[in-house]
């Protein structure tokens, strides 16, 4: 509008901002550089929330007591640097209780042939299951080095992971693991039974390739 307009009674420009924006419609936030309206909050401070909805604290402002950010484990239900909880040993014997009985039913066509009785037939059905041993094994491996899953872990919840970081071991040290075992058994089985009392529900196999099994 131009001074003089008729449309103008005052004759004069509506007020620019710094950089020659608009002024903001009412109710609305300024633009970048444009001074505050008076009693308006600044950026970082609390805006004003409706009736009925908490407020929320700006970029940079404290945070309320107990307050958490989304997306993130309440600390009270997690251990230190946000690791869930060591699973027990109940709940590790159980998930190898399940990976046995999983490993079991590739035995199925080795009995099917001793069934049937004639040596051919016994010779072809353990080679299928043999084929079939072998690859269940392998397959739990894999599974347990990218997901820190078994079909055991899977079921009752728990999961294999490195200390260090939270993550899966690999396939390569998931196999170490499974090697890493024997230190386990050579001591009267002590080492499985470790995680009884231990404070990280470590095995010695645990211990030497640093994993840990956690809930979750």
């Amino acid at each position: 509008m131009s001074f003089g307009d008729p449309n103008n009674p005052y004759g004069q420009q509506p007020p620019q901002g710094p950089y020659g924006q608009q002024p903001p419609p009412q109710g609305g936030q300024p633009p970048y550089g444009y001074p505050q309206q008076p009693g308006q909050p600044g950026y970082g401070y609390p805006q004003q929330a409706p009736q009925g909805v908490p407020p929320q604290a700006g970029y940079g402002y404290p945070q309320q007591p107990g307050q958490q950010y989304p997306g993130y484990p309440d600390p009270q239900q997690q251990m230190y640097g946000g690791r869930p909880p060591y699973a027990h040993w109940g709940l590790r014997f159980l998930a190898t209780l399940v990976d046995g009985l999983v490993l079991m039913v590739a035995y199925v066509p080795m009995v099917i042939g001793a069934a049937i009785g004639s040596d051919s037939s016994r010779v072809i059905f353990s080679l299928i299951s043999l084929v079939a041993i072998i690859g269940v094994a392998v397959w739990m491996l894999v599974q347990e080095g990218r997901t820190g899953q078994t079909v055991g872990k899977k079921a009752l919840g728990i999961r294999l992971l490195r200390e260090a970081d939270g993550q899966p071991l690999g396939v390569g040290m998931a196999f170490v693991r499974r090697l890493a075992h024997f230190l386990d058994s050579v001591a009267c089985y002590l080492g499985w039974l470790w995680p009884l009392w231990d404070a990280k529900k470590q095995t010695f196999a645990d211990k030497v390739c640093s994993s840990v099994v956690v809930k979750g």
